[in-house]
């Protein structure tokens, strides 16, 4: 056999060996922590918020380290985003008070009227005065107290009487005080019957403003219809600050008088931290401190004062500081002694993170299972737009929900880290053979290159 056909024939015993390897997919088994998935709701896609716990879990912070494997052991295509803070509207539809406005039929003035309020404002009792006798005077239009709701005002929902049909036009204006009257835009009201069907407008758009008192005025007809009942729709619009997700409580590393440390397992950006006050009528001025590891100085993270005190005959409690997404792994609590310290008991803290949701497509055979913690993970996350065509925020609630039905502890991640630290180390060795073995085979090829061919 010629060198080139040997060189050959170990160049494919070479491939051979390697293309196991190198094209072995990822296992469950790659993974030091695995936790089951509940699904509910409508598929394919759901969506799970991840507990501290797995975050503390992981291998590195930018969560590379993360997969979702169906009943078959295949990964599924998933996606990260992080929760933010939004705008959060409350509708109400509340049932307001009414008193009939009544003056002349062809007057064009607005009907005077003497009211009687209660002390908070709402009205008692309203009569039309002045003018023409009382038995001359049509009614013209309705006063709505609109006093009891403190949010801006949406709709007004109008029903009259059934024998007042066709179009009706009115003007509406807004008074906080009923003696200065701002114009709203005017309001339309329509009730048309054919033959058996009938056909109900009975709502009329308002600006969005507050008011304590509406006042409606009809110009068409001039002569306004029982009211049978009046409703306004509200709106509040409330900042919702971005959800976080919280660990358990962490014991110290280290703590001695005023001074206590704590070490998470990797470096996470903490938004806040809560310190244990477990005693009654403790107050602690105190600093926090963070570094990314043991070998950088301390950095200040925050400053503010802990209580738990009496006021009122409640006990209030404020244990929480915010830390603004400062990414540490160590921290440092230093109390102001001159407070009275935290107590004999050693404290715990819980820290938090904005949280964290997972969207992968469901494929395959359930159970679905999340696993975490490869040292040797790479990032395989895609968009949310690619993973979900034609994604938009509010198809987030619709997603299907997806629950961690048991998540490890801080100590099992941290014995987890262990493990795969030395699960890292066979790998390496492993490696280590194979090149080994490479390195023989390249040398025997060469030395059958080099061999001269012997005489004949």
């Amino acid at each position: 056999m010629s060198g080139r056909a040997v060189l050959r024939g170990m160049t494919l015993a070479l491939l051979a060996t390697l293309m196991p390897l190198a094209g072995a997919q990822e296992r469950v088994a790659d993974y030091v922590a695995h936790v089951p998935l509940t699904l509910s709701g409508e598929g394919p896609w759901y969506r799970l918020e991840l507990p501290m716990a797995l975050h503390l879990a992981a291998r590195y912070a930018d969560l590379r380290d993360l997969r979702v494997f169906n009943a078959e052991g295949e990964a599924q295509a998933y996606a990260l985003t992080l929760g933010s803070a939004r705008q959060a509207e409350t509708h109400n539809d509340t049932a307001v008070k009414w008193f009939p406005l009544r003056g002349p039929l062809n007057a064009e003035q607005t009907p005077s009227v003497r009211v009687q309020r209660s002390p908070s404002g709402t009205l008692v009792e309203v009569v039309s005065e002045g003018g023409e006798a009382a038995g001359e005077q049509v009614l013209r239009g309705w006063l709505l107290d609109t006093s009891a709701i403190d949010a801006p005002l949406h709709k007004l929902v109008l029903d009259w009487s059934a024998d007042s049909e066709g179009f009706q036009r009115f003007s509406i204006e807004a008074s906080d005080d009923l003696q200065q009257w701002r114009a709203w835009e005017d309001g339309q009201i329509a009730r048309l019957s054919f033959a058996d069907e009938r056909i109900d407008q009975r709502e009329v758009s308002l600006p969005g403003q507050s008011a304590r008192y509406l006042r409606l005025l009809w110009s068409s007809p001039k002569q306004a219809p029982q009211l049978l009942s009046a409703r306004v729709l509200s709106a509040t619009s409330d900042f919702v600050p971005a959800a976080l997700s919280w660990s358990a409580d962490l014991q110290p590393s280290s703590a001695k008088a005023g001074q206590y440390t704590w070490e998470l397992p990797l470096a996470l950006p903490l938004q806040r931290i809560q310190v244990e006050l477990a005693q009654a009528n403790t107050l602690a001025p105190v600093s926090v401190s963070g570094r990314l590891d043991g070998k950088v100085q301390w950095q200040p993270m925050a400053r503010g004062l802990l209580y738990r005190l009496p006021q009122d005959g409640k006990e209030v409690l404020h244990n929480e500081l915010e830390l603004y997404g400062s990414p540490v792994q160590h921290i440092r609590v230093q109390v102001d002694e001159r407070g009275g310290g935290l107590g004999s008991a050693t404290p715990t803290i819980r820290v938090g993170i904005r949280a964290t949701h997972v969207v992968f497509l469901a494929r395959g055979t359930p159970p679905y299972v999340l696993a975490i913690g490869n040292p040797a993970g790479k990032d395989a996350s895609l968009p949310l737009s690619t993973l979900i065509p034609g994604y938009n925020d509010k198809r987030m609630v619709s997603l299907g929900v997806a629950s961690a039905t048991a998540v490890p502890l801080v100590e099992a991640a941290q014995a987890n880290a262990e493990q795969a630290a030395r699960f890292d180390w066979k790998r390496l060795g492993l490696w280590a053979v194979l090149l080994t073995g490479v390195g023989l085979l390249l040398l025997m090829a060469l030395s059958v290159l080099r061999a001269k061919p012997a005489a004949p």
